[in-house]
């Protein structure tokens, strides 16, 4: 990716969401903006990154998270009753990218996008270098108009592949951008104790359809899930575990993050 310059920001190089698969199995975790508040985002994505996260999702809160179970809807409104806006999110990025080009991808709902505005979100975007964004909300056949001015922008709009898109893999990777993100089970986020989906069968069908890599969300909380679903997909996304962390330790939370990440990170790579 060449160098993108915001306005307000001395931005180094960002690399892509392709770039995040590049050294092995691929930990992805996510953290809610603004909870407890937006330096403390900051600084806990700092934290992941130098605990062995390869890219990271922000969560951008919104007050109706239909995707999200009661751990991650409590963060957002959290968040939101800290005064987190969208703009203070871009403002949070841009001062990360004086520190770190790792990766970077949103995960929120249409409607704050919508009401931003497409073609001024995605130039913010472009101006702090998020390298995507998950939209758990938007459907595949409704993506057009959002995905090409993202594109524009060099933003990768990430497509999702649930247990129920079984008849529709093909043509969802066919057109996928990024990676994919496979969802484990059906419902919505939050910790499980196990994983039924038939995820080797659904990777298979996404990699006969596709050279894009597949990372595996909704669920996973343990290193033991990290270590058995890693070896079947191109990385492991791991969200209300993180953000039960923060809601347990709060402004403190950091050393225990880093704890967490660190633990995840070695099951993944079959460290013992």
């Amino acid at each position: 990716m060449t160098e993108r310059k915001g306005e307000d920001t001395a931005m180094k190089s960002v690399r892509t969401v392709r770039d995040a698969f590049a050294g092995g199995k691929a930990f992805i975790p996510f953290i809610t903006a603004g909870d407890p508040c937006i330096e403390k985002t900051e600084e806990f994505i700092l934290a992941m990154e130098a605990a062995g996260a390869d890219m990271i999702e922000i969560g951008i809160p919104f007050s109706d998270p239909i995707a999200e179970g009661v751990v991650i809807q409590e963060a957002d409104l959290r968040a939101l009753r800290s005064g987190t806006t969208t703009d203070a999110i871009f403002e949070m990025v841009g001062r990360l990218r004086e520190k770190t080009d790792m990766p970077l991808v949103f995960m929120g709902y249409l409607n704050p996008v919508f009401h931003y505005g497409y073609e001024r979100f995605f130039r913010r975007c472009e101006e702090v270098g998020i390298s995507g964004i998950i939209l758990p909300d938007l459907p595949f056949e409704e993506k057009g108009e959002c995905a090409e001015i993202a594109a524009a922008h060099g933003v990768d709009v990430i497509s999702m592949i649930a247990p129920t898109s079984q008849e529709r893999i093909r043509s969802i990777a066919q057109e996928a951008c990024g990676f994919l993100y496979v969802v484990s089970s059906m419902g919505v986020t939050g910790m499980r104790s196990e994983i039924r989906t038939d995820l080797a069968g659904i990777l298979d069908a996404i990699r006969e359809a596709t050279d894009l890599p597949a990372a595996v969300g909704f669920g996973i909380n343990t290193p033991e899930q990290a270590a058995r679903i890693g070896a079947l997909a191109d990385g492991v996304i791991v969200g209300s575990a993180i953000v039960k962390i923060v809601a347990e330790h709060g402004e403190d939370a950091a050393p225990y993050i880093t704890n967490y990440v660190s633990g995840m990170k070695k099951a993944l790579r079959g460290i013992k």
